[in-house]
């Protein structure tokens, strides 16, 4: 992890010299729960203006970065960090929460999160989340292998954005998945097994043919829904 992350500051600095204000590596690599296979290396990259120019610069970079099954490093102004927290409330407080300066000025631990609209953003990611797994799974359901790849890719995102969700209720908790799951279980009553079990399968500590991926797409489903109705339920 650390030989990609310096490689990609020396290929940052060199494309892009003084435009960069900022490299920040965030999500679960920066709050230690990154697993090979799996977890990304998420990567925030700040830059003094974002012109096309900027973009055909970071093109090779992007790319390459890519191939290493990493999303492309995110790119915004300085301007756009300070003034977006409102609509990215829920990336910023992930960022904020869990990252590590890879380069340059910290932006990020003085940033005051405007929180207008944000359990607004935790339903509606949720909701976008769920739907989109159930059209994924529509296509995959007779593949058990592929579904079982589908479930656990998933997890990382439900975790997210479960930790939301327990802010939401009042509850703060660690970025540690296993963490989320248990507070999760303890405040909104979910069946903390599939995920669980996922997790499991993720951290190679049982096998993929022991798990049954159409049941426990099933019950992962209906816990999801059971989070999403606990966040709906506050804006009434």
């Amino acid at each position: 992890m650390e030989t990609a992350l310096n490689e990609l500051l020396e290929k940052l600095t060199k494309a892009l010299g003084n435009h960069v204000v900022s490299v920040v590596l965030y999500g679960s690599a920066a709050a230690g729960d990154h697993h090979e296979g799996f977890s990304d290396l998420n990567v925030l990259c700040v830059l003094d203006q974002v012109t096309p120019n900027e973009l055909e610069q970071s093109e090779p970079i992007v790319r390459w970065w890519r191939e290493k099954n990493n999303p492309a490093p995110l790119l915004l102004s300085e301007h756009e960090v300070e003034t977006s927290t409102d609509c990215f409330a829920v990336e910023f407080h992930d960022i904020q929460s869990h990252h590590r300066i890879l380069q340059g000025k910290d932006v990020i631990s003085g940033l005051v999160i405007d929180n207008s609209f944000y359990r607004a953003q935790v339903e509606h990611d949720l909701r976008a989340k769920l739907l989109r797994l159930r059209q994924k799974a529509a296509g995959a359901i007779s593949d058990k292998d592929v579904l079982r790849r589908l479930l656990a890719d998933s997890i990382s995102t439900f975790c997210v954005l479960f930790r939301h969700a327990l802010i939401l209720h009042g509850v703060a908790v660690k970025g540690i998945k296993r963490d989320i799951i248990q507070q999760a279980e303890q405040t909104f009553r979910i069946d903390p097994l599939p995920f669980t079990k996922l997790l499991d399968l993720r951290e190679e500590r049982v096998k993929a043919r022991d798990l049954e991926p159409v049941v426990l797409l099933d019950t992962y489903l209906k816990q999801i829904s059971i989070v999403i109705d606990a966040v709906d339920r506050l804006q009434k």
